[in-house]
């Protein structure tokens, strides 16, 4: 049997390694801090910011880009140009015509028909700054420039091989819901508005040779009847056909006499280049080409049949239920386009063989 004094010493010794155990416990959660690491909500929230940060230094640097300032070192034709590129849609464009902005410029739009002997800028060529060739009319119509292969770095012209093509229109889609064209009333068979009349173009010897057979209505300077903007779309709208004859043939030289026929709801009869090339630019069955047909008389033939015929006169206008004409705003759709065509082509570019291209 053990002794009641061993045991009260057996439990003080128990009591006592309590107290230190708890004692050295409570300094041990005390003092050590364990280095471990719980997942975290925060890592991905800083990431997140960082990203955002990102974002933000790029719309910065989007923002720091700078505009794209075009000069018009010379008013085509004398008449100034509007200097907006809204309608077009372009941005961060500065159309100007303020010479002191040379060496800031961009590019430099020369229109060919103002140069001179003297007039084009004398100091040196900054190295990012392009001179631009601009041009709208034939080569039958435009004069050679001396050491013009060693002016120009870029083209903008009507010819679709430009580095910057302006054809004289084009068509676009219609929107959706966009009201149905509607073909005008039509009270003459055949017009035709010219003034610039020499009888050794091809366009007023073909005129003479189709007058015997079909009746023409003719306005304009060369039959002393000059018609304002106005009355000329009103006529041209009262025609079931017009004569779309261009003063020259050349690749790709189809003027308003093609588009605003086409706008103002009339069946146009080119003469210009090749009906392929004509359909470069607008459906096959929306024009008559004077070379459809051998002869003067077959095609005044066929023009009298369509005017006895209103179904099959009619089909010529089925390319309105998905387009409508868009005409360029002479200089102003030049210049835009050049912007927009800098900001996208920054590299060194030279136009080394412009004489031969355009006048070869």
């Amino acid at each position: 049997m053990s002794c009641p004094c061993s045991q009260t010493t057996l439990l003080r010794r128990v009591a006592l390694c309590c107290v230190v155990v708890s004692r050295f416990a409570g300094f041990f959660f005390v003092y050590y801090k364990p280095d471990i690491s719980f997942p975290s909500f925060d890592v991905d929230m800083k990431r997140d910011n960082r990203s955002k940060q990102h974002a933000n230094a790029t719309d910065v640097q989007e923002d720091a880009e700078p505009d794209t300032v075009v000069l018009i070192w010379m008013w085509p034709f004398g008449f100034k140009l509007n200097l907006n590129c809204d309608a077009h849609n372009f941005k961060r464009c500065v159309l100007t015509a303020d010479k002191s902005l040379y060496d800031e410029a961009h590019g430099v739009l020369i229109h060919h028909r103002d140069i001179r002997g003297d007039n084009l800028p004398k100091d040196p060529r900054p190295w990012f700054q392009k001179w631009v060739w601009f041009n709208m009319e034939s080569p039958t119509n435009t004069q050679q420039v001396p050491h013009i292969d060693e002016l120009f770095n870029l083209t903008c012209s009507y010819r679709l091989e430009s580095n910057i093509p302006v054809p004289y229109g084009h068509l676009e889609p219609r929107a959706s819901g966009e009201e149905t064209f509607q073909v005008p009333p039509k009270d003459k068979l055949v017009c035709w508005i010219v003034s610039n009349w020499n009888p050794n173009l091809i366009r007023v010897q073909f005129y003479n040779e189709l007058k015997k057979h079909v009746n023409i209505t003719v306005y304009g300077g060369a039959f002393g009847k000059p018609t304002s903007e106005e009355e000329y779309d009103h006529i041209v709208s009262s025609c079931k056909f017009y004569l779309a004859f261009e003063n020259s043939v050349h690749k790709d030289y189809i003027s308003d006499k093609l588009y605003r026929p086409l706008m103002l709801g009339t069946i146009p009869v080119t003469l210009g280049p090749t009906r392929q090339n004509y359909e470069d630019h607008v459906p096959g069955d929306s024009f008559i080409h004077v070379h459809d047909f051998p002869t003067a008389k077959q095609l005044a033939d066929r023009l009298l049949y369509l005017d006895r015929n209103d179904t099959e006169y009619m089909k010529y206008f089925d390319w309105t239920k998905k387009y409508k004409v868009e005409r360029a705003a002479f200089g102003t759709t030049h210049a835009c386009k050049t912007c927009a065509y800098l900001q996208q082509h920054r590299g060194y570019e030279a136009s080394r063989n412009l004489k031969e291209w355009f006048w070869g």
